[in-house]
């Protein structure tokens, strides 16, 4: 086996050869670094070339992607191998997407034939109500679906819903997750409780945040609530004691990670939105991008590319962050779930084994949607005292009737990657200002203001259009990604152990701050925060 240190060193040598080069460096230097540096699969193009690396660089990458034995992990994921080592479980979430004739082993079992039974039971009911045979206590359709999580089980069905707004023929949707009361209360506000269906989503089915919001909406439904919810969880029983009715609970297993979590039940809502064949196609989107990862070559293989480049950028240049912007307003929500999905996966500080990482992990993901980014913080992405690379995302094709927004949207998109790559140099700012009739004072006076750097790196994603499966494909590549990104790094990247502590802390303050006693063993600043709290809230 390939000593993995010494590949390390090798990306670290590529790197240090790279850093003095401009990209403009690069791009002289190499007529065809388009073509030597994207890859495509079908319609989906990942152009890299606008990175700070190189063939060689990119080489070294893949070096390290084999010594840290990505392929051999990837089929134990595949396999339904307890790659969740802290937790002893399979990471299936390929399952959920897997169609009848694939055979999906775990524990010794193929795990398909209860994934197939949980979905179609699932869509089944989703077709029902949108067809309106499931149906209010009146007898009326519903109109509207609330959909009640946190995390996983809610920003997953709202994100996908948000992308696939132009399938949306079903009852209204509406998503609640803070446990603040303002949110169940302006979602609640206008809706009827005689024609609206409420959906209690969470894994345990005893989320603080979620069954507090569930308890509020049971309240509001009132005499018609048992015929008005319907649960999504990992144990019925507990719904159950909810007094949900059997029938509309809907189950999924225990190996099921909250944020891999919408390829299962709880995808009811986005089914009840778009229906089955939208649904279906989401799945065999996911599907896809399945099979090209546990086929193709490392190198043109694109959940194992962009890795590499998350890799290079996080230890080989030593960016701690990174923006996520699509240039597709449906998808504005997708920096929050592909943030939730890396930094919940990947911000770990020890390896599978215990043992503190030797290098940084996951990087700090944000971002917001182009062109109002633009117009916010993209000055210091072109010219702040840090890098921060970018990835864009942009289909070729608007489902809206073709004219001037799609072209212009997509030449901002365009435009922003060149700018950031190339930047503006100190004798372009002088041509142009002398061009436009400035004054050599102040041509002498703004130059530094207006020259760019450049050298700021980008990805670009092109797609053809988003729809239900090329959605599927875009996260299911992202959830690739991380995989890879863990592997490499040595981590586990399907717990989460420290959003449970937290989780855990707050269930034992909550009695505190409910009647500011009991707060003597804490420390000064919490017990003040509490006694405070306790006054304004008494004032």
């Amino acid at each position: 086996m390939t000593d993995i240190s010494g590949c390390w060193d090798d990306v670290h040598r590529e790197a240090a050869r790279l850093k003095p080069l401009h990209l403009r460096d690069l791009f002289d230097a190499d007529p065809h670094r388009f073509e030597r540096l994207s890859v495509r699969l079908d319609d989906i193009l990942v152009d890299h070339a606008k990175e700070k690396l190189d063939s060689r660089a990119m080489a070294s990458l893949v070096g390290l992607a084999r010594a840290a034995g990505v392929e051999a992990r990837r089929e134990e994921m595949f396999r339904g191998e307890a790659v969740n080592v802290t937790e002893r479980r399979a990471a299936l979430h390929v399952a959920l997407r897997g169609a009848g004739d694939d055979h999906i082993p775990m524990a010794g079992g193929n795990v398909m034939a209860e994934v197939l039974r949980l979905r179609e039971r699932m869509l089944g009911f989703a077709r029902d109500l949108r067809q309106g045979r499931v149906a209010s206590l009146s007898g009326e359709p519903f109109s509207d679906v609330v959909n009640i999580g946190i995390g996983g089980s809610h920003l997953g069905p709202l994100m996908a819903t948000r992308a696939l707004a132009p399938f949306h023929d079903g009852p209204r949707l509406h998503f609640v997750s803070n446990v603040d009361g303002a949110d169940i209360a302006d979602t609640l506000k206008p809706l009827d409780p005689r024609t609206t269906l409420v959906i209690v989503a969470s894994k345990t089915f005893a989320t603080l945040e979620t069954m507090t919001n569930a308890r509020t909406a049971r309240t509001w439904l009132g005499d018609a609530a048992g015929h008005h919810m319907a649960a999504v969880t990992s144990h019925p029983a507990a719904a159950r004691d909810f007094a949900i009715d059997d029938e509309r609970i809907f189950g999924f297993a225990d190996w099921v990670g909250g944020r891999y979590s919408l390829w299962s039940s709880i995808g009811l809502s986005l089914a009840i939105a778009v229906g089955d064949d939208h649904f279906r196609s989401f799945l065999e989107g996911g599907r896809m991008m399945d099979r090209h990862f546990r086929t193709a070559p490392l190198e043109g293989n694109l959940p194992v590319v962009l890795a590499l480049i998350g890799i290079w950028r996080r230890n080989a240049m030593g960016w701690p962050t990174r923006a996520l912007i699509p240039y597709d307003q449906r998808l504005a929500l997708f920096p929050a779930y592909v943030q939730q999905l890396e930094m919940e996966s990947n911000g770990k500080g020890v390896d599978r084994d215990g043992s503190p990482l030797r290098r940084p992990s996951a990087p700090v993901v944000w971002g917001g949607c182009g062109t109002d980014s633009q117009h916010s913080f993209f000055q210091l992405l072109h010219q702040g005292t840090d890098t921060v690379p970018v990835d864009f995302l942009l289909a070729a094709r608007p489902h809206e009737a073709p004219g001037a927004h799609h072209a212009i949207l997509a030449a901002n998109a365009v435009a922003q990657a060149a700018a950031l790559a190339f930047g503006r140099t100190e004798a372009e700012v002088r041509a142009a200002n002398a061009a436009s009739g400035v004054s050599t004072d102040d041509i002498h006076r703004l130059v530094p203001h207006r020259t760019l750097p450049g050298d700021r790196p980008s990805t670009t994603i092109l797609y053809r259009q988003l729809d239900a499966m090329t959605l599927g494909r875009l996260v299911a590549l992202f959830e690739h990604k991380v995989f890879v990104e863990g592997v490499i790094w040595g981590l586990n990247p399907f717990d989460q152990w420290g959003v449970e502590f937290a989780k855990d802390l707050a269930q034992q303050l909550l009695p505190m701050v409910q009647d500011g006693a009991g707060t003597e063993e804490l420390d000064s600043s919490s017990r003040g925060l509490i006694a405070h709290l306790d006054h304004l809230g008494r004032d």
